[in-house]
């Protein structure tokens, strides 16, 4: 009878164990699914899914191939070099939100020609000339605003430079994708 109740009780605190362990494994959040087979999305052990984050902090590339975008501002992107003033007044108005927007379909023209999207983005660089206070806020809503269909973040560098190519550029964005 000893040995008999030596292992039911052995049993039943496995069982129990294992229960326990298997509510901590489910209240542990889940790691986000990168929306592109090529990356796996990166985030520290103790990450708190309450705050809100509009970047992840890393993303492995598993496969796929590295497509780097130039630098993006709100003049069309095929333009002339040296610029135009007809095309800077036409196209970069003194407006971060409208220059940003500008940019952000320029990208996704390129990322179209390449067979890619924003899901695609592993990284991107935004460089701000003149900067505001909220001007981070802002130009960052509505780039990530290209990303939210995809349910995507990517890692982002945010700089404010004391100039840009144009003295009426205050936006410039960079990114870099993983493709077929």
């Amino acid at each position: 009878m000893t040995k008999t109740t030596t292992s039911l009780r052995l049993g039943f605190t496995l069982a129990l164990f294992t229960l326990a362990l298997g509510s901590f494994v489910a209240a542990m959040p889940a790691p986000a699914q990168a929306q592109n087979q090529h990356m796996d999305i990166i985030h520290h052990p103790n990450y708190d899914r309450s705050v809100f984050m509009p970047f992840v902090p890393g993303i492995k590339i598993k496969s796929g191939k590295l497509l780097w975008l130039a630098g993006t501002t709100a003049l069309p992107v095929y333009h002339d070099h040296p610029h135009k003033r007809e095309q800077i007044l036409q196209h970069m108005p003194n407006d971060l939100e409208a220059q940003t927007r500008a940019a952000m379909d320029g990208i996704k023209l390129t990322l179209d020609a390449a067979g890619a999207s924003f899901k695609d983005v592993v990284h991107y660089f935004v460089f701000r000339a003149r900067p505001r206070m909220g001007d981070i806020g802002k130009a960052s809503g509505i780039i990530n605003s290209y990303f939210a269909p995809f349910n995507h973040k990517p890692t982002s560098t945010n700089m404010a430079v004391l100039e840009l190519g144009e003295p009426e550029q205050l936006i410039e964005i960079q990114m870099v994708a993983v493709v077929d």
